[in-house]
């Protein structure tokens, strides 16, 4: 089975992919997915998007492709909202059908009009951000940066090995891929110095991958890992942006705060957990036994086989290996909710600076510079140690996929923009 969409095989965004968006051809925002080159408006190519806009959805394209009432629902909305809360079969019949829309010929002529180019299109934040928690996965990443700060004591904590350490972040500062970033002010302190207030000097990129969570959870009652796939609807790629200087200034005794919570970067399209069945694999070797409820389960794992990119200014500076990362996604879902605290739709779990141990495998400036100390080439004979203004960060990814090619991810990036005078 192949697309008849033009440029879609090999592309990435393949059939097998379908990564689900929001965007805006001009007149209002669409739910759909991504195909080779191209956005397509699914309440457009069903006929649904006349029964809610009165017509303005259909562009004199035809009547469309029959839907379930219940499906076309969920595809008129103006975001991914719907879709996310109605759960695993609304996921599987969504996908179906517009799997269905971009394979089969008979159906071209009612689709094809609802083809956007995806560099026409504006991409929203694809679903309101409930809660957005960040942890710390990676070994190799946390490793790196305990060796910086603590370099006459272990790197890695005493907890570390036995929970995800995470932390919660500000949702209301996550933003669509693209938006610009700008530089954030805060407090600092160079060593031996008093504190003063200003622009930071040392921002930073954090390239990581988050999980999407769809159907939320009640108060009170844990979630266990098992359970993962009932409750997360897919990933998409994120930049944590971080002010190292600030954050290093203001993180004892409670941790992250001002230098995380100024801009988080999303992926515009939303890759579901079904596109990456031949992309999971076995987690690394656990060296320290983990408590029943992290406990990696039977069947098919959850680590992932993504490689990711990171390009600054388009040079590109890292190769992340997400295969790397120490706790899956089942854990750290598991852990947020052991004690309890309830999911809802919509919220982001970012698994943290995804680093590997080659020096070309590190996700953050912190790592690739050594602390600022060891400069970053860029094109052009430039470098970098920390982030400059106008500098343009783009992290990619691909994976595995089930048509026996790879994916692409959703890019993410962001330029940096000067600060208030």
């Amino acid at each position: 089975m192949g697309s008849w969409v033009p440029g879609a095989a090999g592309s990435g965004f393949d059939e097998d992919h379908l990564p689900y968006g929001v965007f805006d051809p001009g007149d209002g925002p669409r739910v759909g997915v991504r195909i080779g080159g191209y956005a397509l408006d699914l309440a457009g190519a069903t006929g649904s998007a006349r029964t809610v806009r009165g017509g303005a959805g259909d562009r004199g394209a035809g009547a469309g492709v029959a839907v379930d009432p219940d499906v076309a629902g969920l595809l008129t909305a103006p975001s991914l909202d719907p879709l996310l809360a109605a759960g695993p079969g609304a996921w599987s019949a969504v996908r179906g059908l517009a799997t269905a829309l971009v394979t089969d010929a008979g159906r071209r002529s009612a689709v094809e009009p609802h083809l956007h180019p995806a560099g026409s299109v504006r991409m929203l934040l694809p679903f309101t951000v409930a809660d957005y928690v960040d942890f710390y996965a990676s070994q190799w990443h946390a490793t790196a940066v305990g060796r910086m700060f603590r370099p006459d004591a272990d790197p890695l904590p005493p907890n570390w090995k036995h929970l995800p350490i995470g932390y919660h972040g500000r949702a209301g500062s996550v933003v669509v891929s693209g938006t610009p970033v700008i530089r954030p002010a805060g407090q600092s302190r160079l060593p031996g110095a008093e504190p003063t207030f200003g622009p930071t000097r040392r921002l930073d990129l954090e390239a990581e991958l988050a999980y999407v969570v769809g159907v939320g959870s009640a108060l009170g009652v844990p979630v266990s890992g098992a359970a993962f796939a009932r409750h997360v609807f897919g990933v998409a790629l994120l930049n944590d942006w971080s002010a190292r200087d600030i954050q290093a200034w203001e993180y004892r005794p409670l941790g992250p705060f001002l230098g995380k919570s100024f801009a988080t970067s999303l992926g515009a399209w939303i890759t579901p957990l079904a596109a990456l069945a031949a992309a999971r694999v076995e987690p690394p070797r656990r060296t320290h036994r983990l408590l029943p409820h992290l406990a990696d389960g039977g069947g098919l794992p959850w680590g992932l086989d993504l490689t990711l990119t990171v390009a600054v200014n388009g040079t590109e500076v890292s190769r992340p290996p997400f295969a790397a990362m120490y706790w899956t996604g089942p854990q750290l879902l598991a852990h947020l909710t052991s004690n309890g605290s309830p999911l809802r739709t919509g919220d982001l779990l970012a698994s943290g600076t995804v680093s590997g141990p080659a020096p070309d495998e590190a996700g953050s400036l912190l790592e690739l510079s050594a602390n600022g100390t060891r400069p970053v080439p860029l094109a052009g004979g430039a470098s970098r140690t920390f982030l400059a203004d106008g500098d343009v960060v783009t992290i990619g990814a691909t994976a595995p996929s089930t048509g026996g090619g790879r994916l692409r991810l959703g890019e993410v990036t962001g330029t940096v923009r000067p600060g208030p005078a």
